[in-house]
């Protein structure tokens, strides 16, 4: 974010609905009459703000303090003494609560680091043994005059939401332990944050090393030459389309900043501490399973909207588009609650588990799967509404097909378009049966389609062609395949494959002994062999450490004693006969008595044989 000079007042662009008048500024609108006035900081800072409890947090980090520190600086070095210019760093929106207090709409950033420079700049004086002066002083914190006539000392500016715990009275308190001030939110951690940067600022070599003569001067600059335009108004509705007007573009907040604001300009004024917190409980279940909220908002409107394409800067204009579908003007608190609820699906869905918070094995299988990849969310989304069984099966579903695009590298934007089509017919689905009509018309040929180059990448999958995370899910669902038919316990969880505890071995050593290279058949071939998937298997880490880099031979002993039975089988037969889910299993696997460039090449046709199987991409 950069805050550019924009001019002197008569040069404003003002929106075309606008006109001016004796009186001030007006609308060409339903909106009242507001004042908008140029003002340098000085008379700015004469007067009281607060940012409402409903306001976002204080989010300016290092790049955009110092952007309006270096802007302010730039200006006050280069402009002439002689020269009475003014400059401007943009506006503010406020609400005139009384004759002395505002209530800042838009603009908060900017205002809450302007009070933090000045409380930094009040330090800094202090800590070179000068007393701060009287305008800087009275520009932190003032008195004003109660109705019953009684006088308040007051900050300048005043935070009410709830997660700037009281940082900012505290520092404009000048208390002397600021920077061991809890910072449990990033609202505080920001704020300490500003003001250590600002700190910083004021004793580089542009300031003399922080000379307090030239610090006065630089505070003499901002206060007087340095200007905001200071939009007022008496209506909350009207301060809130301006907000809403200023910013209709997206350039400074995000769409769920503006949604936010959407929400509350429609909102009835008894709802605003519901709307409130409504919306923090939003942000915050967001926040707990690091969630980017606006990849959540697109991918809301995707599952639950008939919408083909959104790209995230076009957020807020397609729900102003389509106030029709969404409601939130008839029912902003009702379509808050409805994001609420899929904000906490989402995150549940994150975590491998159904909207209930039970555990579902398959969505916690894709989180191993997936990485940064997010797209199967749209469809969970769309189908959070099925019972339990149902979004278990669809899960399922969702887990094989995911895999099958991922392994195949069906591009990310393809299959997300798929999904989002998908969501359309899946909101109308109710029940299993329902659900198993919509797998067999739109799942089962999609897989169809890719079986060919299913096939063709496992044939030719190896340790270097995709990442480690998701070749140890590779090879730990074919490991607990091959276990849960045989019935084994261990099966259970895909998590008793994938753990510090298991270790991917390469059967072919990745530092093999001089005789190891010397008997393999294709020595020139070696590192090609070694990586392929064909020559990788899980083991215990505690039996891994006891091999060394030898023969196969020597290896096999150790891999009988593995509870993992696909890796037990490289050192014995699997004894049939013990019981018909074990002899199932053993019918699955291959005997290898040697292990050449060609057994390699079996195990690893083995392998994509049951990964067919696994995946369910046999029909």
């Amino acid at each position: 974010m950069t805050h550019q000079i924009i001019g002197k007042v008569k040069d404003i662009r003002l929106p075309l609905h606008w006109k001016r008048s004796s009186g001030g500024i007006k609308l060409n609108s339903s909106l009242q009459t507001i004042d908008a006035k140029g003002l340098n900081i000085s008379a700015l800072f004469n007067e009281f703000y607060v940012v409402p409890s409903y306001q976002r947090e204080y989010v300016w980090e290092t790049p955009q303090v110092e952007q309006l520190l270096e802007d302010i600086h730039y200006k006050f070095t280069t402009i002439e003494p002689s020269n009475s210019s003014e400059y401007f760093i943009g506006s503010i929106v406020v609400l005139a609560e009384t004759t002395q207090t505002c209530e800042i709409i838009d603009g908060q950033q900017r205002m809450t680091t302007l009070f933090i420079v000045f409380c930094a700049i009040r330090d800094h004086l202090k800590d070179q043994n000068q007393i701060p002066p009287i305008p800087l002083i009275n520009h932190i914190a003032s008195y004003s005059m109660a109705p019953n006539g009684e006088q308040i000392y007051r900050y300048r500016v005043s935070l009410q939401y709830e997660d700037s715990r009281g940082i900012l009275a505290s520092m404009g308190a000048g208390n002397a332990d600021i920077s061991q001030f809890p910072s449990d939110t990033l609202s505080v951690a920001n704020i300490l944050n500003a003001y250590k940067v600002t700190r910083e600022f004021l004793k580089q070599d542009k300031i003399r090393n922080g000379d307090p003569n030239e610090v006065l001067k630089f505070f003499a600059f901002l206060t007087n030459s340095v200007n905001l335009i200071r939009i007022k108004t008496t209506s909350i509705a009207d301060a809130l389309k301006l907000f809403e007007t200023i910013n209709d573009r997206g350039v400074r907040l995000t769409s769920m900043d503006l949604l936010k604001n959407l929400l509350f300009m429609h909102a009835k004024q008894k709802d605003f501490d519901a709307l409130k917190d409504t919306w923090k409980d939003i942000i915050d279940t967001l926040y707990r399973v690091n969630e980017n909220p606006l990849r959540f908002l697109r991918y809301y409107i995707f599952a639950s909207y008939h919408v083909d394409r959104l790209e995230e800067e076009n957020i807020y204009r397609w729900l102003l588009d389509n106030e029709a579908q969404v409601g939130y003007k008839s029912n902003s608190i009702g379509f808050a609650h409805q994001l609420l609820e899929s904000a906490q699906a989402y995150a549940y869905f994150l975590k491998g588990k159904n909207v209930d918070g039970s555990r579902n094995r398959f969505l916690k299988n894709i989180g191993y799967l997936s990485g940064s990849a997010r797209q199967h969310l749209i469809l969970l989304l769309a189908g959070r509404h099925l019972p339990k069984d149902a979004f278990e099966m669809l899960s399922q579903q969702l887990e094989n097909l995911f895999f099958a695009y991922i392994i195949t590298h069906e591009p990310t934007r393809k299959f997300e378009q798929t999904f989002v089509r998908w969501s359309t017919e899946l909101r109308k689905t109710h029940n299993s049966v329902e659900l198993e009509a919509f797998i067999a018309e739109r799942f089962e040929p999609a897989k169809r389609d890719l079986i060919a180059r299913f096939q063709l990448a496992f044939r030719e999958l190896n340790a270097d062609s995709l990442q480690q995370y998701r070749l140890r899910y590779i090879l730990a669902k074919i490991s607990q395949f091959i276990d849960e038919v045989a019935e084994l316990p261990t099966a259970i969880e895909l998590k008793n494959y994938i753990n510090i505890k298991i270790d991917i071995e390469h059967i072919l050593p990745q530092t093999p002994s001089q005789v190891v290279l010397d008997i393999f058949d294709k020595p020139d071939e070696y590192t090609k062999y070694m990586n392929m998937v064909g020559n990788l298997t899980l083991l215990e880490k505690d039996i891994d450490a006891a091999i060394k880099n030898g023969r196969f031979i020597e290896k096999q002993g150790p891999y009988t004693m593995s509870s993992i039975l696909i890796t037990k089988s490289l050192g014995t037969k699997i004894r049939v006969g013990q019981n018909a889910a074990h002899d199932r299993a053993a019918r699955l696997l291959e005997y290898f008595d040697s292990w050449t460039s060609q057994d390699i090449e079996r195990r690893q046709h083995m392998l994509s044989c049951l990964a067919e199987k696994v995946w369910k991409m046999d029909g």
